[in-house]
C-alpha cells in the first residue's frame, strides 16, 4: 500500500545466496526466536487468509478484559469509536505519514536505524486503572472493603452515593478531591457517578471496559509519576486527606481525558464489524488499512528509538490493546521470498523482480525496488489495578506487548517508503503529544500563580475555579500538577 507518492527508478539488486540454490549465509540470530518466526511464516504461506484474521501473539500482563459476547459478536469496533478519542478523519495515506507524529524524523533507512533495532525508554510510563464507568470512574471506592463486588453500574454507583466508608482514607480519588477544594455539593464525585447512566439507561448495563484509558495514556509519560502518599490539608483547614499514588495518577488520568491537549495523530478510522477482505485476507476497503507497516516502523524507531519518548497506539481490531504507551521494541528479518529469518539485513532484502511469491505485488508503493520482512516485538505499559501502596515506582508497572509482522517497501537509496502488514489485527492510531504540552481545566487560572505545598488549604482562588471546571469532569491542573510534585519531594 502507498505510503508515499514519490517515485524513483528500479535497480538490479543482487539475489541471495539462499535464494539461488546455495547453504543458507551464517547468522547470529537466536535459534529459538528463528524458529518462531518461520514457523509464523509458515502458516501465513498455508493459509494467507487465516493468518492474517488471527490475533498476533501476545507476550506479558493483559488489558482490561472485555466480555466474551462483546469480542464474539464483534460489537467493540463500534462501541470503541464511540468512546475513543477524536482523530483523524482522513483515509489513511493523506494523514499517514511518521514525520507529522514523530518528535524528529531522523532515520529512514533500515542501514541507518541497525544501532537502534532494540530499545527501551529509560523508564516506563506509568500504569494505573482505566477506571471503568461501570464503577463510577474515579468516584469508584476501590479500597474499601465494604464496596460491592459486582459489575452492575447502579449497584456500585447507589453504594457512594448512600454509603459512607468505615475509613475515610477509603474515600475514591473524586471524593477526596471534592474535600481538598471545598466543593461541599461534591460535583466531581458526582460527575463521574453519572458518567455511565445513558449506557445503563439505554442498554441496562455499562460495559466494564469501558474508562478513561484515551486519558490516562497519554498523561503516564506526559505526568510525573508520583513517587510516594501524601497528606495535605482540606479546603475547611483542619482535615487532612491522604492521597496515595494511585489517587494521584486517577487525577492526572482524568484531567487528560477530559481536558483538549494539544494532540497529533496518524492512522485511519474504521467503523466496519467485517470490512471486505481479498483471498489473502488483506483488507480491501482503504478506509479500514489504517497505519501503514512502513509509517509503523518509521514512527516506533523514531520516537522509541531515537527521541526516547513514549506514544500511544490504538487498535480498533485488536481488541486488547487499546490507548497504550510504548515502553520498547526489538526487531528482526526475515526474507519474504525465503522465509527464513536473519539478524542480517543484506540476507534479508529481495529485490522487487526476485520476488515472485509477493501476495502483495499489486499494492506495492510506486518506486520500490526492494522489499524486506520485519518481525517486531513491540511493547507497551498496561493497567494495573489502584491500591493504597504508599510509594510507587517502575517496578509497579505491567508491561505487554505483541510480535507483527511485515514486510517493507524501500527505494533505490534504501529509504522506507511503504509496507504491507501480515496481520490485520496492528495499532491504527499513533498519537501523542508534543514535547510540553500541558492539560488543563476549562475554568484554569491564568497568569502566575501561588505556590501551594498543602500544608494550607488550596488557594482560594483555586477552590473556586475547581467547583467550576469539575461541572466538565475536569480536576484543576494546578492542583493535580501540585499534588504530583508534594509526591515527588
Amino acid at each position: 500500500m502507498n505510503m508515499t507518492l514519490s517515485k524513483t527508478m528500479g535497480l538490479c539488486a543482487l539475489a541471495l545466496v539462499a535464494a539461488c540454490g546455495e547453504p543458507e549465509p551464517s547468522d547470529n540470530l537466536d535459534p529459538i526466536l528463528k524458529g518462531q518466526i518461520e514457523d509464523a511464516l509458515a502458516r501465513f504461506e498455508a493459509d494467507p487468509s487465516a493468518f492474517m484474521n488471527a490475533l498476533p501473539e501476545k507476550a506479558g500482563a493483559p488489558s482490561p478484559a472485555f466480555s466474551a459476547d462483546l469480542v464474539k459478536s464483534r460489537a467493540f469496533i463500534t462501541a470503541k469509536n464511540e468512546r475513543r478519542k477524536d482523530g483523524p478523519a482522513d483515509a489513511p495515506g493523506s494523514n499517514d505519514l511518521a514525520k507529522n507524529l514523530v518528535d524528529s524524523l531522523a532515520v529512514t533507512t533500515l542501514a541507518d536505524m541497525n544501532s537502534i533495532r532494540s530499545s527501551s525508554l529509560a523508564e516506563s510510563a506509568w500504569s494505573d486503572d482505566y477506571w471503568g464507568l461501570y464503577a463510577g470512574s474515579l468516584a469508584k471506592r476501590y479500597s474499601d472493603p465494604a464496596f460491592p463486588q459486582s459489575e452492575d453500574w447502579k449497584v456500585l454507583t447507589d453504594y457512594v452515593r448512600n454509603k459512607q466508608p468505615a475509613n475515610p482514607d477509603d474515600l475514591s480519588p473524586a471524593e477526596k478531591y471534592d474535600l481538598l477544594v471545598g466543593d461541599v455539593g461534591k460535583t466531581l464525585t458526582k460527575f463521574n457517578l453519572d458518567e455511565g447512566k445513558a449506557y445503563y439507561a439505554s442498554s441496562g448495563k455499562v460495559e466494564t471496559w469501558m474508562g478513561i484509558c484515551h486519558g490516562w495514556a497519554p498523561a503516564s509519560f506526559m505526568v510525573q509519576r508520583p513517587t510516594k502518599a501524601v497528606e495535605v490539608l482540606a479546603a475547611d483547614g483542619k482535615t487532612k486527606i491522604k492521597f496515595y499514588p494511585s489517587d494521584i495518577k486517577a487525577l492526572a488520568s482524568l484531567l487528560w481525558a477530559s481536558s483538549d491537549p494539544a494532540t497529533k495523530f496518524i492512522g485511519g478510522r474504521c467503523n466496519v464489524k467485517d470490512p471486505v477482505k481479498d483471498a489473502n485476507g488483506r483488507i480491501k476497503d482503504t478506509a479500514c488499512r489504517d497505519t501503514n507497516a512502513g509509517t509503523w516502523h518509521l514512527a516506533v524507531v523514531n520516537q522509541i528509538g531515537k527521541s526516547r519518548r513514549s506514544m500511544v497506539i490504538d487498535a480498533t481490531y485488536d481488541y486488547e490493546v487499546w490507548n497504550q504507551p510504548m515502553y520498547g521494541y526489538s526487531y528482526s528479518y526475515f526474507n519474504p521470498q525465503t522465509n527464513k529469518a536473519y539478524s542480517t539485513l543484506s540476507y534479508a532484502k529481495v529485490a522487487v523482480a526476485d520476488y515472485t511469491t509477493d501476495k502483495f505485488k499489486a499494492y506495492r508503493a510506486p518506486g520500490t525496488t526492494h522489499i524486506v520482512g520485519v518481525s517486531m516485538d513491540a511493547r507497551w505499559t498496561v493497567e494495573t489495578y489502584p491500591s493504597h501502596a504508599t510509594t510507587d515506582s517502575a517496578t509497579r508497572d505491567a508491561i505487554s506487548g505483541a510480535r507483527y509482522l511485515y514486510t517493507l517497501e524501500l527505494d533505490s537509496t534504501g529509504k522506507i517508503i511503504g509496507g504491507e502488514w501480515h496481520q490485520n489485527a496492528h495499532p491504527d492510531f499513533l498519537w501523542l503529544s508534543p514535547p510540553g504540552t500541558r492539560a488543563v481545566s476549562a475554568s484554569e487560572p491564568t497568569g502566575t500563580q501561588p505556590a501551594w505545598d498543602g500544608k494550607t488549604a488550596v488557594p482560594s482562588t483555586w477552590q473556586t475555579a475547581a467547583r467550576t471546571s469539575s461541572v466538565y469532569g475536569q480536576p484543576l491542573a494546578n492542583v493535580v500538577e501540585s499534588l504530583v510534585k508534594i509526591s515527588r519531594q
